[in-house]
């Protein structure tokens, strides 16, 4: 199977060629055709396996799909556990969105929070972000999610490692009823799948 034959358009298949992307794994093979009908995906995928494409690529096409007109605002948001994991989901947006007018940035603690709230002033489509910073700057009124369309929440079970849970159960509070959820995670311990079934 060939990425053409998953129903990307032609934009990310170009993108994704530019990248070296040849075949898809198992994970993007199963989770991108339901993604791409917005229907909710549970993936079960180790780290390297490929799954920021297997979310990457349908909401960048969706969103695409719908633009909007006006100023932007917060229409999907990509919940990962480490700056790295951020930092890494963000660049994978760039890379596959390069010919789509489609803007993401990224937010993180352990660095001063002007750049990323001026970002955010400027208008973001998708925004990547770690639990502690989108806290904090949601708390300071600086964040809006209340038209969030798409959420994707990234190697569960090591926001469950990390003590995150927590955090992750108080943010989907914040989120709107109505919305595709994906959810990635490598394992599916108890408290995981106890997350799973609440969204």
């Amino acid at each position: 199977m060939k990425f053409n034959e998953l129903g990307l358009i032609a934009p990310i298949l170009k993108a994704l060629t530019a990248q070296g992307y040849a075949e898809p794994t198992p994970i993007q093979r199963q989770a991108i055709p339901p993604a791409l009908k917005g229907r909710d995906v549970l993936g079960c995928a180790q780290t390297g396996t490929g799954k920021t494409c297997a979310f990457a690529a349908p909401i960048l096409q969706r969103l695409h799909a719908d633009v909007v007109v006006g100023p932007r605002y917060i229409r999907a948001l990509i919940l990962t556990p480490t700056r790295e994991l951020a930092l890494q989901i963000q660049e994978s947006f760039e890379a596959y969105g390069k010919y789509l007018p489609l803007r993401s940035t990224v937010i993180f603690g352990g660095v001063g929070q002007a750049p990323q709230v001026e970002r955010l002033k400027n208008g973001v489509d998708i925004l990547v972000a770690t639990p502690g910073r989108l806290g904090d700057l949601y708390g300071q009124k600086l964040i809006d999610l209340s038209r969030l369309e798409i959420f994707v929440l990234d190697e569960a079970d090591r926001m469950l490692d990390m003590g995150f849970i927590h955090d992750v159960r108080r943010i989907l509070g914040w989120l709107p009823a109505q919305k595709q959820t994906l959810f990635f995670s490598a394992t599916m311990p108890p408290e995981v799948q106890g997350l799973v079934d609440s969204l």
